[in-house]
């Protein structure tokens, strides 16, 4: 059985053996649909907009669920109070009791399987779904080019500079930025990974690099050097292995531009990234911009 059917056999047994497909989930009068709808509203209710886009919906199911939800008078939709053009759906006492009996049974259904299986096999089964939602969440990441002025670039900076200036003895400076549009003269790109199509993850910049410093593109296709610059993961992704496709992908994008030659730095209050580079090939250089915050250098060649 190849890779694809055995997620695929994977996806069905374990959808039946928790029960999602049936019109009664856990045994109540309600489809596991609501029942998740109810969960997400949660007791401080939730913007319906926001609902759609977390859950991958379509409007007109979402709303289909929400008005049967209204009518077994377990859930409210009002237009927001400072914008009527927003709809917000909250739960009633009976929804809030309803979804605390739905969250006791949802428990104990769990508790009832994992029953079945001995200490030593619980804590496999955690272990290995611990994985498997964590490479999952790896697989809804995309990476991609966006302009280094754009709201999501900026903000990406911004929280890359915050925890820099965190870890940094001497703190770290915004003016150290890249500056909005420099890529535009310097050539290169901004990557971002977004995690489910809109949530920024992660970034990273290359750019041509001519010595020592950024140039103009005719000046760094000449060195045959660009620099990556400016890599960060949110705390929330590390560990996947996104840092490690992120620089891949700055690679392959300067590779496809004729670079062969990649230089970035680092700081010592950063061993994780050194780790990343050296496992990655780099092998340290002298340090070419003395100037800035970095205090170990790398350097990587592709063939």
């Amino acid at each position: 059985m190849d890779q694809i059917e055995l997620v695929r056999d994977f996806n069905r047994n374990y959808t039946r053996r928790l029960g999602v497909l049936g019109d009664h989930y856990l045994g109540l009068s309600r489809p596991w649909s609501e029942s998740r709808l109810l969960f997400e509203i949660g007791p401080d209710g939730v913007d319906v907009r926001d609902l759609r886009r977390r859950l991958g919906l379509d409007s007109g199911f979402v709303s289909r669920m929400l008005r049967s939800l209204t009518d077994q008078e377990l859930v409210v939709v009002r237009p927001h109070p400072q914008d009527g053009r927003v709809r917000v759906a909250s739960l009633t006492t009976a929804g809030l009791d309803a979804r605390d009996e739905l969250d006791v049974r949802a428990r104990e259904s769990v508790g009832a399987l994992l029953g079945q299986l001995t200490a030593d096999q619980r804590n496999r089964l955690v272990t290995a779904q611990s994985q498997v939602w964590r490479l999952l969440r790896m697989a809804t990441v995309e990476i991609s080019a966006i302009p280094d002025a754009s709201p999501v670039a900026r903000f990406c900076l911004r929280e890359y500079a915050a925890e820099l200036d965190g870890r940094f003895p001497s703190g770290y400076s915004e003016s150290a930025l890249l500056r909005p549009g420099e890529l535009e003269v310097s050539g290169g790109e901004f990557l971002v990974a977004l995690e489910e199509t809109e949530s920024p993850v992660g970034c990273g910049i290359w750019q041509p690099l001519a010595g020592g410093v950024a140039s103009g593109v005719a000046s760094g296709v000449a060195s045959g050097v660009a620099e990556i610059r400016h890599v960060w993961i949110s705390q929330s992704c590390r560990g996947l292995g996104l840092g490690r496709r992120l620089l891949s992908e700055l690679e392959s994008r300067a590779g496809a531009q004729g670079y062969r030659t990649f230089r970035l730095g680092t700081h010592t209050a950063l061993p994780e990234a050194a780790a990343l580079y050296r496992s990655h090939g780099y092998r340290e250089i002298p340090l070419y911009d003395p100037e800035g915050y970095n205090q170990l250098a790398f350097e990587k060649v592709l063939p």
